[in-house]
Formats: C-alpha cells, structure tokens, sequence
C-alpha cells in the first residue's frame, strides 16, 4: 500500500484576499474550485505549476470569528530557487513574522496567520 501528498488545507475568512496574498507572495495560482451548491463554502485549490501538491482554501459563509491556531506550531513550507530575490519581495510586502538567519531560513504569515516557511533550494 503506498500512499502520496494531495493537499493540505488552510481555512480563510476572506477567499478573494487569500488568493491575492498566495498568488503575490508565493506565485501560487487557482487550478481547482468547488462550490456548495446552496452556497454555504466554497473550496479552491492553488498550485505550484510544478509539482502535484495543492492548497486547499476552504472559504464558509457562515464563519466570521477568526480562526484559532493554538501556538501556530504548524506550517508549510516551499522552496525557493532565487532566496534572496524572495526575501526582498516578502520584505517589501511586509508579510516576513520569523527569521533564522543561522539556518537560512525565513517564515511568512498569510492573512490569517497561518505561517510559510520559505528555504533556498539547495541543489
């Protein structure tokens, strides 16, 4: 039995904003989205347009308190292959919550406070 990487899923109380962030932060595009037929959430997919693995972010209507993320001890992270380029663009953003400069790495938080790490591809 083998398995392998689907998804991973982060709730968001503002779809459009999300979207936004993921797709100007990380270059992450929409290649999927479903939508509840009574309207009640909605669930879209965004890619890397390399590998296979998406993020699912589930959108509810009824949802207007924000999310609670305990200690935040979970995260994603991507590899870059240009850090520094990646850095100054995070930077300028304003989204960079956590630097390690001793293992070369730093972490950015979304709208809702989810944490990313970004690491230099290490070829």
């Amino acid at each position: 039995m083998n398995f392998k990487f689907a998804h991973n899923n982060f709730n968001v109380l503002d779809l459009e904003k999300s979207i936004k962030f993921y797709e100007e932060a990380l270059n992450l595009k929409e290649v999927k989205r479903m939508e509840a037929s009574d309207g009640s959430f909605i669930l879209v997919y965004l890619g890397d347009g390399t590998t296979s693995h998406t993020l699912e972010l589930t959108w509810l209507r009824d949802r207007t308190e924000k999310y609670d993320l305990g200690e935040n001890e979970f995260h994603l992270a991507l590899v870059t292959d240009d850090y520094e380029a990646a850095y100054e663009h995070h930077k300028k953003m304003g989204c960079i919550c956590y630097e390690n400069k001793d293992m070369g790495i730093y972490f950015i938080s979304d709208p809702d406070g989810y944490w990313i790490e970004i690491l230099p591809d290490k070829k």
